[in-house]
Formats: C-alpha cells, structure tokens, sequence
C-alpha cells in the first residue's frame, strides 16, 4: 500500500465547452505528464487542451504518482463549466480510494554442496497480474540477489486475478523482496553453519560487474562486499555472542535503485514484544555525498519507515470488496518511542553519485527479523511481525 500521507487534493476549473477550450488543474502531481494524458483520455480532447499547474503542497510518496484526483477534479469540472472546482479527499477516502502494494508469497528451496556452499536456489513466488504480467511492485526480478551469484537458479511466478488497484510503497518490490530473500538466506546459512555476512562474502567472491535487469544498473559485487564489512565493522558483529539472553542482532544487506546497503539491527523480545534498540547502516551511493544532512536524514527516515511496515500492524485487509482500515488508528505509523537509535556511515567509491531516497530501506526488515531468530530462536516469516500468532 502507498502510505497515505498529506491529504491528496487537485483544483480544476473548465474554460467552455470541452471539445473546444481547455481545463486547467492545479495539483500536487509527481507524475504531471502522466495525468494530462489520464484527463485528456477522460474528457475526449486532445492532451495540448489540457494545462497543469504543478503546486508543491504535501507530501508525495508515491501516491500522487496515480494522478486519479485529477481525473476526479476535472470530470466533476467538465459538469460545470467555468465554475472552479476543488476536491479535496477525507482521510477515509485516502484510505479506502488508494492504490496498495501487492501482497506476496514465496517458496524457496535451496542446495548446498558438501563444503556448505550454497550451489542452487529457487523460488515460486505469487502474486497479483493479469495475462502474465505483474502488477505494480508485483515483478520476480532476475537479477534479484542472490540468484545472480548462484550458477542453478529457478525463479517462478504465479500471478492472481485481483480487483484491487496496486501501487508502490517506499522502495517499491524491494521492501518485500529485500525481506524475503535475506531472511531466507539467513536460514540457508544457519544450515551451512556459518552467519549471513560470512554466506553473503562468499557468494559475491572477487569484484566483478553482473549485468543489471533491463535497463536497470550493474551489480558490483565489490561495492557490495565493501558496505557488508563497514556494517560489521560499525556493529561489533563478531562481539554479538556477548549479548544477553532474549537480546540479538541480525544482518542483511539489499541493492536497490543503484544503492549497496547492509544494516544490522540489535533487538530484544520480552513477552512476545519486539523492541529495537540500535541501527547500524553503511551505504555506498557514489563517490560524493551532495548534501550530507540530507543523506543522514533519508537513511534515518527509510530506517524507520522500513521498522514501522514491519512492526506497526500495518496491515490493509479488502472484505466484500471494501477495504476495512478507514485511518491510523487501523494502520498505524512507527512512534517516537519505538525509534531506535540509528548510526550511518558512508562508504564513498569512485562511482558517479545517485539517489537516496530509496535503497537504504529494504535492509532493515530482514535484519530485523534475523535479530528476532538470534535473540529467541523464532524465525518471522510473514510481516507485519506478530509473535502472538502460533509459529
């Protein structure tokens, strides 16, 4: 689900007839090109009738990526023409009108040779499409690590019908595909005897470059390799067995949107109650970190972003059609009271710099939940995290 956030709101006003004058809309868009062709297609005219006047109001998040309240705007205007029309949604209606991230299960199996070298891989995983495309945020990538370090792979998709628009949240696929894949591979590697960090290290071997997803970047396995011991570094992964009982700490490390990042998370569970008491994160984004506060501010925010999808219960249920959660006491953000403290550390490469905003996220969930098995033994494999719920 693409977290509602700043209530979305779009202004149109009709200038005559519409086959013959233009609409003008003032909105919040992320995607403005995108909603001139919505409306344009909406109303029959040509799209160079349509003008947009792109307001800077709220906050974004992907939601305003859809561009639906403006087609809601402008075809209440297209009634009324030269009377200006605002529409502003209820927080219910943002609730119940949005577009969700796909729910997802996945089946893996793994093969390990005799030296505890994982050698094969599979996973069938299901979701949501029609005619054997994936909906939004719904993609099985093949480059997803770790199936591009393991020469016998299998990745299989099965995809259900659904009526239920589909759309992105922060570090859209990643944040569940981060989740599944690392905290599979943290089983895999208790089976072979040794810690994720050590798995992962042996899996990307020597710096090489592996062909990205479509037009997607390269993997460097270096660059991987180089954030995992930063984090290990941070952490004192090696000083975790001094921990005290129901206390642990857990690994993972994710590449999204052209970012390296590994994250260890330190838990303790007291009563079926998880708290997270520190973060660590090493992120190489390139070879220059353009605005630092700012940087510092987006891995912080996507740490607890990324702790919030998976231990705020925020669940989206549909029953009879309609979505049950209608506000945030039915969906609830990670409080200041459960932030942890959060340490980033940059490790800088001679690689042209990109974006923030995105990959420092998928990490903290599966090592968050890896932390959760260290300190009671329990692996979580569904999200949210409920350890109520029989294992």
């Amino acid at each position: 689900m693409s977290i509602p956030g700043a209530r979305h709101a779009g202004a149109a006003k009709l200038h005559g007839p519409v086959p013959r004058r233009a609409v003008e809309i003032w909105a919040p868009t992320q995607n403005p090109e995108s909603g001139r062709g919505l409306v344009a297609k909406a109303l029959g005219i040509a799209p160079d009738k349509v003008r947009i006047n792109l307001t800077r109001i709220g906050g974004g998040f992907g939601r305003r990526l859809m561009n639906d309240y403006m087609v809601q705007a402008a075809a209440i205007a297209a009634r009324v023409p030269g009377t200006p029309v605002k529409l502003l949604y209820t927080r219910q209606d943002d609730f119940r009108r949005d577009f969700y991230r796909p729910a997802g299960w996945h089946a893996f199996a793994a093969a390990l040779d005799g030296q505890g070298r994982l050698v094969g891989l599979r996973d069938h995983a299901v979701s949501f499409g029609k005619d054997g495309t994936p909906t939004r945020a719904g993609e099985l990538p093949a480059a997803l690590v770790p199936a591009n370090l393991v020469d016998a792979v299998l990745l299989e998709q099965t995809l259900l019908a659904t009526n239920l628009p589909a759309g992105w949240l922060r570090a859209p696929g990643s944040n569940a595909l981060g989740f599944v894949s690392q905290a599979f591979l943290d089983e895999v590697a208790q089976a072979a005897g040794k810690d994720l960090p050590s798995l992962m290290l042996e899996l990307l071997g020597a710096p090489r470059s592996l062909p990205g997803e479509g037009r997607g970047p390269v993997f460097q396995t270096g660059r991987a390799r180089g954030v995992i011991e930063k984090v290990m570094a941070m952490a004192d992964w090696q000083g975790r067995a001094k921990l005290p009982k129901g206390r642990g700490k857990g690994f993972a490390f994710y590449f999204s949107h052209a970012g390296y990042f590994a994250e260890v998370v330190e838990v303790s569970v007291s009563e079926g109650q998880v708290a997270v008491h520190e973060v660590w994160a090493a992120g190489d984004v390139g070879s220059q970190i353009v605005n630092p506060l700012n940087a510092l501010h987006q891995v912080q925010g996507s740490v607890i972003e990324g702790l919030g999808q998976a231990l705020a219960g925020q669940n989206v249920t549909q029953v009879a059609g309609v979505v049950e959660q209608q506000n945030f006491d039915a969906h609830p953000f990670q409080r200041i009271d459960a932030t942890p403290k959060i340490n980033v550390e940059f490790v800088t490469t001679d690689n042209p710099p990109t974006g923030l905003g995105e990959p420092a996220l998928p990490p903290v969930i599966p090592a968050m939940v890896n932390a959760i098995f260290a300190a009671t033994g329990r692996r979580v494999r569904s999200l949210p995290v409920d350890l109520s719920a029989p294992a």
